[in-house]
């Protein structure tokens, strides 16, 4: 296995670690977004008002995009699996 391999492998494992996690990461920026302007017009300055809406923003979006999200983690262990015969000389 050459160094450039090994840097291709670690960048791709990074980039599907990124896209992973933007669509929990923007719905929480959005919904933390949405309930400190709710309290900013309201001035309830309550901090434990924004959990509870993040956490089922963010269970609803991992039942949305779960089975997208394993699939692209699966389609790349897979890959990553089926590559180490080529990878061992």
């Amino acid at each position: 296995m050459t160094p450039e391999s090994v840097l291709t492998l670690g960048q791709q494992a990074l980039q599907l670690a990124l896209l992973l996690a933007a669509p929990l990461l923007l719905v929480s920026l959005g919904v933390g977004l949405l309930v400190g302007v709710f309290q900013a017009a309201t001035q309830i300055n309550e901090m434990t008002l924004s959990f509870i809406p993040k956490v089922l923003a963010m269970g609803a979006t991992l039942l949305f995009a779960g089975p997208w999200m394993l699939q692209m983690l699966t389609e790349f262990t897979r890959r990553l699996i089926e590559s180490i015969p080529g990878a061992v000389h």
